[in-house]
């Protein structure tokens, strides 16, 4: 019997790139999406449903989980992928952009986990897959409300696997680096205030140059499905993590400051 995965943000980028990965080897996929009428003709699958689903509704998160159920009668693995980046110095955010950056980015994560734990209780197993990102150990600049989402997902997902052990339910986490997806062209946010523009037009230079050097949807897609059909409760899962990340593990902090400092701030 096909197993379903649910899958959050599966309009673009990761999320449909891991919707077509999976429908292609026989999962039943519900791709989750704010406008489905809107979802690209690719994923006019025969193994793939779209529903609407917006992670900042909870009503929504409530039909679109029941819709899946009513298609697939079970949920073996939930990908929580929606998401965006906000970016630009923390002086220059308002109120609203940081409660939108963490309604989508973990708020939303937490809703959608919550309404789909009881069938996967029910069912006496089940696989949450959340997709996190290398700044979810490190950080940098610009990005304060983007990698603080990060950060909560990691302790978040961490914490979890405890509580849901006895229930069969693991948790794990993909975490990708840069990605050459719509994440570095439109699903972004940048804030600017006056007294940081040339170093915030530095960090973006450097963050465009990664992008276009990051991973495909479908490699992080690939990574995500090895996560799902391994069986063991391993919790972290990298996705072309880049440079960054291997020198932020191996150099002392204070070089690792200096490097970061020169690359992307002064």
């Amino acid at each position: 019997m096909a197993k379903t995965i649910l899958i959050t943000g599966a309009s673009s980028g990761i999320g449909q790139a891991a919707a077509l990965y999976f429908a292609e080897r026989g999962w039943n996929v519900a791709a989750t999406m704010r406008d489905p009428s809107k979802a690209d003709p690719r994923l006019q699958h025969s193994q793939i449903s779209l529903f609407a689903l917006d992670v900042t509704d909870a009503e929504s998160i409530t039909r679109g989980i029941a819709d899946t159920l009513g298609r697939y009668q079970k949920i073996d693995v939930l990908l929580n992928n929606a998401g965006y980046g906000l970016f630009g110095p923390i002086e220059a955010l308002s109120d609203q952009q940081i409660q939108k950056q963490f309604a989508t980015n973990l708020f939303g994560l937490i809703g959608v986990t919550q309404q789909v734990l009881p069938a996967m209780r029910e069912a006496g197993e089940g696989l949450i897959i959340n997709v996190s990102s290398i700044v979810g150990r490190f950080a940098l600049p610009y990005a304060s409300s983007y990698v603080a989402t990060k950060f909560a997902v990691e302790g978040l997902s961490e914490s979890m696997r405890y509580e849901l052990e006895p229930f069969r339910i693991r948790v794990k986490m993909v975490e990708p680096g840069s990605i050459a997806t719509e994440f570095g062209k439109g699903s972004k946010q940048i804030a600017v205030s006056d007294p940081y523009q040339a170093s915030m037009n530095k960090f973006l230079a450097v963050f465009a140059k990664g992008n276009s050097a990051g991973a495909k949807p479908e490699e992080v897609a690939e990574v995500i499905y090895g996560a799902a059909n391994d069986s063991s409760n391993r919790l972290r899962y990298l996705a072309k993590p880049g440079p960054f990340f291997w020198m932020n593990r191996l150099l002392p902090d204070a070089a690792w400051r200096r490097l970061l400092v020169k690359a992307m701030v002064k």
